[in-house]
């Protein structure tokens, strides 16, 4: 295939470059044109403003950080060939292809058959370019055995059943470019300054060791102010109050919606929409089809149209949504008793006039939680230079891992003021 150089100005690196033709065939791909139309941070808007960015351009921005990766790898002379970078760098190109809109709020809501999460969906997805690889007229049959060859390897690598561990560390691990992207990005466009890390100097410390992916110790304290921001990030802004508010609120109005067509009610909504509301009833052959068409916009037409909805409960809540009136969130100590939780709906039921059923759609517990570093997940390792690898944990002066795994949590009761 021809290869083609593209230059892209991003707000948070600059000019980045598509250095090869897979690549940017990919970029014109309709699955990932369909993450322009897909906000990277969900609801995060209804917070700060300016989080309107997508997880087309967090994709890209992933993409660069591995490309940068692997080249200061190939300097300190660990072996990657170029079919393994440009497989390496598709793969994280397509790393959040699955997601639905606004994020992990569709699949919060049960929208997906069970069982089913937006990984599975990328990887399907992922299957199908590579199939459109396969079939393309626009290039020889050499070069679409070639390129279909790379995505294979992307597949893998993604998968992690490639003989090369470190290149799934660096697509998805507790220190990946994923994580370096998003944490940049994210702080930059919500004007976070807590989140902002030191990816360059990161990357440029990254090694391998047996097989596996470390972190020379020169780079330690950059690899601790990660964890301290992503720690901070997470409270901050991935599960602010009122951010976690405006998804519950979203799944509450998913909730309904799906119980209303469930009993044979028609609503206004998209057919990629309809699809899903209607639990699925057509063959699930038909579910990339259709979860291709999802973005964004599909929800929020619905909602808007849905606030003059003739069901009470999905009026109002999606009224409050469309004009930000969200749930109040309130920091509870303990699970609700039975007798609270009755004098809630008795409470909107007589507030509103609906059954005391239909109440519970006004309130909602739960509990937001987040750990900065999983001691079962893969270590983040430090390299010295005796050929010694230490665990982060082990290797610093300031975290441990008792503060590294502590994981806070916060109970709130969500509901409609």
């Amino acid at each position: 295939m021809k290869k083609t150089r593209k230059i892209i100005n991003d707000p948070v690196f600059g000019f980045l470059s598509i250095p090869d033709g897979v690549l940017f065939q990919i970029l014109q791909h309709p699955y990932m044109q369909r993450l322009n139309r897909i906000r990277q941070l969900g609801l995060s808007f209804f917070v700060y403003p300016g989080a309107m960015h997508s997880r087309f351009l967090h994709s890209l921005g992933a993409m660069h950080l591995m490309h940068e990766a692997i080249t200061s790898l190939c300097e300190k002379g660990v072996e990657v060939s170029d079919n393994e970078a440009t497989a390496s760098m598709a793969a994280i190109l397509m790393h959040d292809i699955g997601h639905g809109p606004f994020s992990h709020v569709f699949e919060e809501a049960g929208m997906l058959p069970p069982g089913t999460n937006h990984e599975d969906i990328s990887l399907m997805m992922m299957h199908e370019i590579r199939d459109w690889f396969a079939a393309s007229q626009v290039a020889s049959p050499k070069e679409r055995g070639e390129v279909s060859a790379v995505m294979d390897m992307a597949i893998r690598i993604f998968k992690d059943e490639y003989p090369k561990h470190f290149l799934h560390q660096l697509i998805s691990s507790q220190l990946d470019v994923d994580r370096l992207d998003y944490l940049c990005r994210d702080s930059f466009f919500c004007g976070v300054t807590e989140g902002s890390v030191a990816s360059a100097r990161i990357l440029k410390m990254m090694n391998v060791k047996d097989g596996r992916l470390v972190v020379e110790a020169k780079g330690i304290y950059s690899v601790e102010k990660f964890l301290v921001a992503r720690r901070l990030m997470y409270w901050q802004v991935y599960l602010h109050h009122t951010s976690v508010a405006a998804e519950q609120l979203l799944i509450k109005i998913l909730t309904r919606a799906k119980q209303l067509v469930a009993n044979g009610v028609e609503l206004f909504c998209s057919p990629a929409l309809g699809y899903f509301l209607n639990g699925l009833t057509e063959d699930h052959s038909r579910l990339l089809f259709h979860y291709a068409q999802l973005d964004d916009s599909d929800l929020l037409s619905a909602i808007k149209v849905w606030s003059k909805s003739k069901d009470k409960v999905l009026s109002i809540l999606c009224e409050s949504f469309t004009n930000r009136q969200l749930f109040k969130g309130k920091l509870i100590e303990a699970p609700l008793t039975t007798a609270e939780y009755n004098a809630l709906c008795q409470q909107y039921a007589l507030r509103f006039g609906v059954t005391q059923d239909e109440a519970t759609y006004f309130f909602v517990e739960h509990i937001s939680t987040s750990n900065t570093y999983s001691e079962k997940g893969e270590a983040i390792d430090i390299l010295y230079k005796d050929g010694a690898v230490k665990d982060i944990a082990e290797a610093s002066e300031m975290l441990n891992m008792e503060t590294l795994t502590f994981k806070p949590q916060k109970r709130y009761l969500f509901h409609l003021k």
